[in-house]
């Protein structure tokens, strides 16, 4: 079916203001590598309009392509023909449960919209990411984001309360009670949290919220070596315990890379540094005093604690912009990693030492989430910083894989697999592990219409 064919079947049913007149703005992902040829964009205001259109796509077996914020980095959200199921118009925040310190929201809010409601309500929610201004609550769950406040508060998977989802059928399955403890079977809506849109389509979920926090302490700390980073985490963790929300690790070049793009001072000198937060529901005043004292009491004195608001913003600026600022490099081969957190400064060591054999004058921008083990390793090759760079990717994915598979790491932490990576994942799970979740996928979409050609190859 050709795509005008198809809009004018669609008006039919979804109304002439849900079919996208120009689907332009939704076909091409963030980073420019994916498109989607031949596609109708349709943005259903409604759930019941999204259960009309998915049994539209099943009659007619056209596949579909659910689409959050379009934030992703793996080519999740991209097809090639069909329907891209744009999910923005369903966006309301339903409630806000107190007692229950729960918020139910529809997918297509966006998450610095849901942040700001619930902390106008007195609650917080913890997920915290660079694209929150953009990224839905949708793509968030489907992908099992991570963020910034994974060691204090776990990753999406942890947050969810309840999902409501349209299956490949039409139907919809809806269990959205902020109940925190509950036993009667499978815990289904785990299916769905990490599926990258092949199961099902996320309209709703019901979420976690916490305590405001009342006080907080922030530092930025220069290291020697990845080593004594995570000696360091060590201490705080068994200083401060659930108080410690965010340690972030940057190398040199990273920090050299955002420093200049944000026109901000580098607030140590030293080849490794670690940004450390931690935040308290109760009002403590000494809490940079009592972190302070653990730094220095373990020698880690080239370090800068935020003494005012405007000083902890600049230090988390300096973080947040080291992918704004390698965006205006050029183009470069990322890798969304996670490795035991012991074993980080053996991979960094060995990893880093082959590429720079094997590819010279490369450049390394490593950075990332070293409470829990997860890493952002770009690599930039000089000459090459458009999408020439793509040529060299499989042999530099192959290097970076290999080192991360060899300490029992993982090539997604919470980027997903998408289109990018499907060719990686049999060798990160087993034969068995992936007749399972094909399986599942046979069961709940027979005919391969959700987000086909993401995941497996």
């Amino acid at each position: 079916m050709s795509p005008n064919t198809l809009r004018a079947e669609l008006r039919a049913i979804l109304g002439e203001n849900e079919i996208a007149a120009d689907p332009t703005p939704y076909q091409t992902d963030q980073r420019r590598r994916y498109f989607s040829p031949d596609t109708v964009v349709a943005l259903p205001a409604s759930v019941a309009a999204v259960q009309a259109l998915v049994r539209f796509c099943r009659e007619r077996g056209i596949t579909l392509t659910p689409q959050g914020g379009n934030t992703g980095l793996v080519g999740g959200s991209c097809a090639d023909g069909g329907v891209i199921l744009n999910l923005s118009r369903i966006n309301r925040i339903r409630r806000i449960d107190l007692a229950d310190n729960a918020v139910t929201v529809e997918a297509g809010c966006v998450l610095d919209t849901l942040r700001a409601a619930v902390r106008d309500a007195g609650r917080f929610f913890p997920l915290s990411l660079a694209s929150g201004g953009s990224c839905q609550i949708g793509g968030n769950i489907a992908c099992n984001a991570g963020g910034l406040n994974v060691l204090r508060y776990g990753t999406m998977r942890d947050l969810v309360l309840g999902l409501e989802v349209v299956l490949p059928d039409g139907s919809l399955v809806s269990q959205l009670a902020p109940l925190h403890k509950n036993t009667t079977g499978y815990d289904l809506k785990q299916l769905f949290i990490g599926s990258e849109g092949t199961l099902g389509v996320i309209t709703a979920a019901t979420l976690k919220l916490f305590a405001l926090p009342q006080s907080d302490a922030t530092a930025w700390v220069g290291t020697a070596g990845i080593g004594d980073a995570v000696r360091l985490l060590a201490l705080v963790r068994d200083r401060f315990g659930e108080r410690l929300s965010s340690f972030e690790l940057v190398s040199r070049y990273a920090l050299e890379l955002s420093a200049s793009f944000s026109s901000l001072k580098a607030p140590a000198d030293a080849d490794w540094h670690v940004l450390i937060e931690l935040t308290d529901s109760l009002p403590q005043q000494d809490l940079g005093v009592l972190l302070a004292e653990v730094l220095l009491e373990n020698g880690f004195d080239n370090a800068v604690l935020a003494q005012s608001e405007q000083e902890r913003r600049e230090l988390w600026t300096l973080r947040e912009n080291i992918s704004s600022a390698q965006r205006s490099l050029g183009a470069s081969i990322k890798h969304d990693i996670a490795l035991p957190i012991a074993r980080v400064p053996e991979f960094a060591d060995a990893c880093g030492r082959e590429l720079a054999e094997r590819f010279a004058g490369i450049k390394i921008v490593l950075f990332g989430h070293l409470g829990d083990g997860s890493l952002h390793y770009n690599t930039f090759l000089p000459g090459h910083l458009d999408n020439s760079v793509y040529e060299a990717e499989a042999a530099i994915n192959e290097t970076v894989y290999r080192h991360v598979l060899a300490l029992d790491g993982t090539i997604a932490a919470e980027h997903g697999i998408g289109s990018l990576k499907k060719h990686w994942l049999p060798q990160v799970r087993s034969a068995e592990e992936m007749a399972l979740m094909r399986a599942i996928k046979q069961h709940l979409d027979p005919q391969n219409l959700f987000n086909p050609d993401k995941i497996f190859i």
